[in-house]
Order: structure tokens, then C-alpha cells, then sequence
């Protein structure tokens, strides 16, 4: 089972980026798993872009399956004085399947510090929190993370999703890569609404990074999404990340088709 440091080792310099395999252990249906994507065209955004300062900011348009051999490249759209905008893309045979924009920006000086981001209430730490477990799990996740529970199981549907997702081999990653390769590992936010077997798709993923050197509690990210409206086969949901001490690391939204 290939880490993704061991995906990033064996890529294939091209004559714009380079070349990976996409592993069945990474794959979610007939396309890569949307975190593992993104990582990739994260890590070739930070190739083609000279003395970055932090990650702030991520938005991923997932435009096409993603499988067997792909491609990244990546480019400076702009050098500003305070922030630096990279574009990458990933393309197989059949086209552009990801299209992701980066802002990388060094702190300045503000007067305002705001956080009002709450930790979920009835939160049930990693050690005592109930692994997750389903037959139907995508391969990405049952190979290359773990998954507890963080919140109690009440036995009623919701529109909620909270879990510890821990990487199985992390050793290696920046930790920018490694809170996006976790971040999209919870299913939608509504899929106890209406279960396992409808299909979905991720079609853009927004991600504002708050902590500008994330860490997770020994591995453990935790992840909270919410379903904020459905109608006519969208979903748009919100999305909150926390690491070491429960630190907020990032917020976000993701736009899913739903075709059920």
C-alpha cells in the first residue's frame, strides 16, 4: 500500500510538472480520492512557486475523474507584495480533471483577532471514541486512514458528520499537505439522510486555512461538516477542522451533486 510520500517519490518529471500513478488504495469509485487530488496539485504548487510564505487559502474545482496515469502542472498567476497566487492542474487522457487555485500569504499586522469557531459540543476525545466501520467504505479510506467517531451516536439522522481521521503513513508530509490530504475524508454531510448507495460527487471545495502551521493531536485531525441546503440534486455543506490542542486549522465549504 503506497504512502502518498511514497506517491510523491516515485513521480515522473514531464516536461511541465509531473507524472503519477493514481493507486487503487487511493482511488473513491472510478476516480482519486478528492484529498489525495488536491494534495498533488498542492505539492506542485509549492514546486513552481520559490520562498512561499504560509498556505491561506485553497479553492479546488473537481472537474473530471481522475485515474491511471495524470499529470500536474502548476504556475505563478501573481506575485503581490503580501501574497503570491498559484494555479495547478491535473490532467489525464481525457482532459483537465482538477483545477485548484492557491494563495500563499505572510502574516501582516491587524487589529482585529477574532474566533468564534466552537468546538463541537459533547465532543468524545480520540481514545474513547468508537472506530468507524462500514463494508461499503471507499478503498481510500480503508486503506490510508483511520476513523473514530467524535460525536455520540444518538440513533437519528442528521445532517452532520463528525469524525477523528488519522493517517495511516504520514511520515514526511508537509503539514499543509497533510490537513488537505485529511480534509476531505468525511463522506456528505447528509448521507445518513440518504444512505450509503446514492451517488454523489464533489464539484468545488473551498478551504480557508486559519493556522498557518497546522499540527494534528497525535495524527488526529478532527473534521465537522454540516449540510446547509439541498435542493434539485445540491448540496452545499460547511466544513470545520481542528488539530493540536484544538486549535481551529481551517473552515470551508464543498458543493456536491447529489443524484438521488
Amino acid at each position: 500500500m503506497p504512502g502518498f510520500a511514497q506517491v510523491l517519490a516515485e513521480a515522473e518529471e514531464t516536461a511541465s510538472g509531473r507524472a503519477f500513478t493514481v493507486p487503487d488504495a487511493w482511488s473513491q469509485g472510478r476516480t482519486a480520492y478528492g484529498g489525495f487530488s488536491t494534495a498533488l496539485a498542492l505539492d506542485e504548487a509549492m514546486r513552481s512557486g520559490s520562498d512561499l510564505p504560509p498556505l491561506r487559502s485553497a479553492q479546488i474545482a473537481m472537474i473530471a475523474p481522475l485515474a491511471g496515469r495524470i499529470e500536474a502542472s502548476a504556475q505563478v498567476l501573481r506575485r503581490g507584495r503580501n501574497a503570491i497566487w498559484i494555479e495547478a492542474r491535473l490532467t489525464s487522457e481525457k482532459g483537465v480533471g482538477l483545477v485548484a487555485n492557491f494563495v500563499f500569504m505572510q502574516a501582516v499586522e491587524s487589529r482585529l483577532v477574532l474566533d468564534a469557531i466552537g468546538v463541537p459540543e459533547g465532543l468524545i476525545l480520540p481514545d474513547d471514541a468508537v472506530p468507524f466501520f462500514s463494508e461499503r467504505s471507499p478503498s481510500f479510506l480503508r486503506e490510508n486512514f483511520e476513523a473514530r467517531h467524535a460525536l455520540p451516536d444518538e440513533g437519528h439522522v442528521s445532517a452532520q458528520e463528525c469524525w477523528w481521521v488519522r493517517l495511516v503513513e504520514r511520515e514526511g508530509l508537509h503539514p499543509m499537505t497533510a490537513m488537505l490530504l485529511c480534509g476531505d475524508a468525511l463522506p456528505p454531510s447528509v448521507i445518513s439522510m440518504l444512505g450509503p448507495t446514492v451517488p454523489v460527487s464533489s464539484m468545488h471545495w473551498q478551504v480557508n486555512v486559519l493556522d498557518t502551521e497546522p499540527q494534528p493531536h497525535d495524527g488526529w485531525w478532527l473534521l465537522r461538516s454540516t449540510g446547509d441546503f439541498v435542493r434539485d440534486g445540491g448540496l452545499s455543506e460547511s466544513i470545520s477542522m481542528w488539530g493540536q490542542d484544538m486549535r481551529p486549522v481551517s473552515t470551508g465549504t464543498q458543493s456536491i451533486a447529489l443524484f438521488g
